[in-house]
């Protein structure tokens, strides 16, 4: 082997490192906000678990029973599948605030074809679906197309779809006994059985499928990943090649179909079919459980498990305070000081992570 040319001796004694890190050591603080900020389903995990800690620990028992906590997951289930389609939405950046009302006009579109004209259970679901899928598009090409903004949309649709509502129903209850006679699948969800101890429904299985498979889709196909991108920077997505209009299109219209899905949970929860019930606040219940469960109002950040862990926490904080006889309004209290803490802990995580 040769020695070193001429021109190689005037590297000797220089500095022979090509690249080097400089090493810093990071504190514990640090760790964890980039642990949180990897891992957004963290937050409300940690605080749903310390909710049941210390509701066991004031209630005893009676609260770890597999009863109680199952009851839990039946009395979400409906704003569970709420809360799933708004987290499409808020994904993007938007918010749905006529997500509910869409839900009751799909679950009366549903009864009364099905009760009141007579036709098949099969085309009085397939109708129901139809009339949330098109109203979620209506939105959607409001938003996406006419360029306006999410939040005025949807509550101009809020209260065209709420008057639309009560006007096609007159305001008219269809009775339990009505659609059990008449339209029996309607009931499906309400279908329950037990397992060990804990008494499930149908509807409660259909909400932890509905979240699994988006969290599919949102984590592991090309559509999923448009959605986060045009949540986090509409432009830079749009320069990239993705066609964000497509893709807030179809958000909107799926979240729709969601919606409507939900109604038929709700007829088997509720027996009943009532047009009364778009006055209930569904919108704010299913915002609740989603930024309560991390999922950030700016958009592109979130984890749609942590949607349904936000709703459980609203489950098991309603649950506990009702089994200690506490006054409803600390629920209202306690769920307010939890939409603040979620969004003050988004923004932590945000700055520490930038």
């Amino acid at each position: 082997m040769t020695g070193a040319q001429e021109f190689e001796r005037v590297l000797d004694g220089s500095d022979k490192n090509v690249a080097s890190f400089e090493h810093q050591d990071v504190s514990l603080l640090k760790r964890m906000q980039h642990f949180l900020h990897s891992t957004p389903a963290a937050v409300p995990l940690i605080v749903l678990v310390m909710a049941i800690i210390i509701f066991g620990f004031a209630i005893g028992g009676r609260f770890f029973s597999a009863y109680t906590l199952t009851l839990i997951l039946q009395q979400i289930a409906i704003v569970g599948i709420l809360g799933a389609a708004q987290t499409l939405v808020i994904l993007t950046a938007g918010i749905d605030l006529s997500i509910g009302v869409i839900m009751v006009i799909s679950s009366v579109v549903m009864g009364n074809v099905a009760v009141t004209y007579g036709l098949p259970t099969p085309v009085a679901i397939i109708a129901g679906m139809a009339a949330g899928g098109l109203c979620g598009l209506l939105n959607g090409f409001l938003v996406a197309n006419m360029k306006l903004p999410p939040f005025i949309v949807t509550l101009g649709t809020w209260n065209i779809v709420m008057a639309t509502n009560f006007i096609y129903s007159a305001n008219e209850t269809i009775r339990d006994t009505d659609v059990d006679e008449k339209a029996p699948l309607l009931h499906l969800f309400a279908v329950s059985f037990r397992l060990g101890g804990a008494v499930l429904t149908v509807g409660v299985i259909a909400m932890v499928l509905l979240v699994l498979g988006l969290w599919y889709i949102l984590n592991h196909t090309a559509w999923g990943r448009h959605v986060y991108a045009v949540g986090d920077d509409p432009e830079a997505a749009k320069l990239s090649g993705i066609q964000t209009k497509k893709v807030l299109l179809a958000v909107y219209g799926v979240s729709g179909l969601i919606a409507a899905f939900a109604a038929w949970v709700s007829i088997g929860r509720n027996g009943s079919v009532s047009p009364s019930s778009a006055v209930t606040d569904f919108n704010l219940q299913a915002i609740t459980a989603t930024v309560i469960g991390g999922i950030s109002l700016f958009g592109g950040r979130g984890s749609i498990l942590g949607t349904l862990f936000g709703a459980m926490i609203v489950g098991v904080v309603s649950m506990g305070l009702n089994m200690l006889g506490a006054d409803p309004q600390w629920k209202v209290l306690l769920t307010g000081v939890l939409i603040i803490g979620a969004v003050a802990i988004d923004q932590w995580i945000r700055k520490v992570s930038a």
